[in-house]
């Protein structure tokens, strides 16, 4: 399939056409606005950062060190700008995801469905039984709305295990038996999975796309609501300008410690930062790959991903699909938009670090392919700063590495800190990092405590409080390891090392010593190596050093006990890491049975869309 190059053209009456000119320029107003701050506190962390080093004169291990920290700096300053914006918004708006999407104020809920929607659920070597317990309601809520028939369920199945494999038939038989005359089910499975998610996505669009209007995306540990998507669809329905609704996606609750107090820094990170960011991208919003719909003929069209390379023996295909997608839906002029709801779906998280380690290193090879896209003709600029960010935000991993490196050196070599390190304005540089590091779950978090239900739903100021301070030092644990993580597998690029495409271990398990340190020996050598050699020569400084080197040095036993299922289901009953699902648990929520749900009896309420 050809992709064309012709923009979208809608007819408009003069009301509208009024209407579009006066938001493209507020729009354009904002991401300038946003540009300039951007610049502008690069620029001024830049000459903060010159200012710290300036002692003993500027040489060039100061000049490596200012190279190194401004590729650092992109990543945090757009998160802390979209947390601020996004916190005015939460704190003004009536309503902030009509105020980023204007779009949703038009929906009542009770609009005809008329589109013809696939539903996509992507498989690989998943056990089907954790796959149907979230399939189940959500048919059963289509199918009470009225609506089921304007509804088509797609396995798409790339799963390569005969055990697997025949699991799924049985399966995915059964369940389209059961739902027969009321919702349609395929299930398809391909022996060779090629392209990945996205070519199993295309593989769909050759065979079945052309019936259908939209497609709604799920991955296998996706859970979505009838509600929810029958809003965005509705959504879709009302703009057709709309190429791409991404709906917000948060964690399911879960008796893994780490993944529990993952999904709560999650939770408070992607409030105020999606928010910010929703407000100024407007119709250049992100795309995560799944719990979203697409418009299949613009996608079709536009939107299939070209071959990285053939090297004569194997084609090379992109592993990160989503953000290449949503650039090529912009450029053929489709918006692309973010609900910035928390309640339109759910996914499960790892359960342990290594698992998690696992699929942020197949992340990391998918961004590394971005860099060819950069020069792709008609992308529009929003679009290539997305491309890029995504890039530097595990580019920036090997950066503070190396600044770890040059301090560990600088300050074992050195007299005493302050020849190498001016003490006031570093004391401000230091200080103006971590408020950029943290400003999107700052900015949440004080959002939370100033609203009365949401404290309410977190299991009340006091619980919030504690479990804010067990994420941080969580955050300041796992951030290094992860760092040291991409560094060693971005140098294994080099050499045509690669992940691919793995299944995931999604149900909680312990990890023994001798698996720990075989995965994380680097990050405790790296990390007691650095903390050693400041607490010899400088024992003043380590308390700086232990930002980036004590996630390290403990990696071990944190993946360790971040996994111990006892551990975990402890914090579940006492309510570390507790999400607001697990204090006024949604009636969908309930026909999942989660072991985490099950920890204490509490008010159900229905789903609210």
């Amino acid at each position: 399939m050809k992709e064309k190059s012709f923009p979208l053209v809608l007819e408009q009456t003069a009301p509208q056409a009024i209407q579009n000119h006066v938001a493209d320029k507020s729009v354009l107003a904002r991401r300038v606005m946003f540009a300039l701050l951007f610049v502008v506190t690069i620029a001024v962390s830049l000459w903060l950062a010159v200012l710290t080093l300036a002692p003993g004169g500027f040489g060039l291990l100061d000049c490596v060190a200012l190279m190194l920290f401004a590729v650092t700096l992109p990543w945090m300053v757009a998160g802390f700008w979209n947390a601020v914006i996004g916190f005015v918004l939460l704190r003004s708006a009536m309503d902030p995801a009509v105020a980023v999407l204007p779009a949703e104020a038009r929906i009542r809920g009770d609009e005809a469905v008329t589109a013809s929607t696939a539903i996509l659920l992507c498989i690989r070597n998943e056990l089907p039984d954790r796959i149907l317990r979230n399939l189940e309601p959500m048919l059963a809520g289509l199918d009470a709305s009225g609506y089921g028939g304007r509804f088509h369920l797609y396995v798409l199945s790339d799963s390569d295990s005969a055990d697997v494999a025949a699991r799924e038939e049985e399966h995915f038989a059964a369940l389209a038996q059961r739902w027969r005359d009321r919702i349609e089910i395929t299930y398809r499975r391909r022996t060779v999975n090629t392209g990945y998610k996205a070519g199993n996505v295309f593989d769909f669009c050759e065979r079945w796309g052309r019936d259908h209007e939209f497609a709604v995306t799920l991955d296998a540990d996706s859970f979505m609501t009838a509600n929810a998507i029958l809003r965005l669809v509705r959504i879709m329905q009302a703009d057709p300008r709309l190429g791409i609704l991404q709906g917000l996606i948060v964690g399911l609750p879960s008796t893994s410690l780490f993944a529990r107090i993952f999904q709560f820094g999650m939770r408070l990170g992607m409030r105020s930062y999606t928010v910010g960011s929703a407000w100024w991208q407007s119709d250049c919003g992100p795309y995560w790959g799944h719990n979203a719909v697409l418009r299949l003929d613009p996608f079709m069209t536009h939107c299939r991903l070209p071959l990285l390379s053939t090297d004569g023996e194997e084609e090379r295909h992109i592993l990160s699909h989503d953000q290449i997608e949503a650039a090529l839906m912009r450029s053929a002029g489709y918006h692309v938009r973010v609900v910035a709801q928390e309640d339109l779906g759910w996914e499960e998280n790892p359960p342990t670090l290594l698992e998690f380690m696992r699929r942020d290193l197949r992340w990391c090879e998918g961004n590394m392919q971005y860099w060819p896209f950069l020069s792709l003709p008609n992308l529009r600029p929003v679009s290539r700063y997305q491309l890029v960010l995504a890039i530097l935000m595990f580019i920036g991993s090997p950066a503070w590495i190396g600044l770890l490196g040059l301090a560990t050196i600088a300050l074992a070599l050195c007299d005493t800190p302050a020849s190498i390190i001016r003490a006031d304005v570093g004391s401000v540089l230091f200080a103006w990092i971590l408020a950029m590091w943290f400003a999107p779950k700052i900015a949440s978090a004080v959002d939370i405590l100033l609203r009365p239900h949401a404290r309410h739903a977190f299991g009340g100021a006091g619980r919030f409080l504690v479990n804010f301070a067990i994420e941080t030092v969580y955050s300041l644990l796992l951030c290094p390891i992860l760092w040291i993580s991409h560094t060693i597998f971005l140098l294994g690029l080099l050499f045509n090392r690669e992940i691919g495409w793995i299944g995931q271990v999604r149900d909680d398990h312990a990890v023994p010593l001798t698996l720990a340190f075989r995965n994380l020996w680097p990050q405790t050598l790296i990390g007691w190596a650095a903390i050693g050699a400041v607490a010899a020569t400088q024992p003043a400084a380590l308390p700086y050093i232990l930002l980036l080197a004590a996630g390290p040095a403990l990696a071990v036993p944190f993946a360790m006990v971040t996994s111990w299922p006892r551990l975990g289901a402890l914090a579940a009953r006492i309510g570390v890491g507790r999400l607001p699902e697990e204090t006024t648990t949604p009636q969908d929520l309930l026909a999942l049975s989660l072991p985490a749900l099950q920890s204490a009896v509490r008010p159900v309420v229905p789903t609210s869309v």
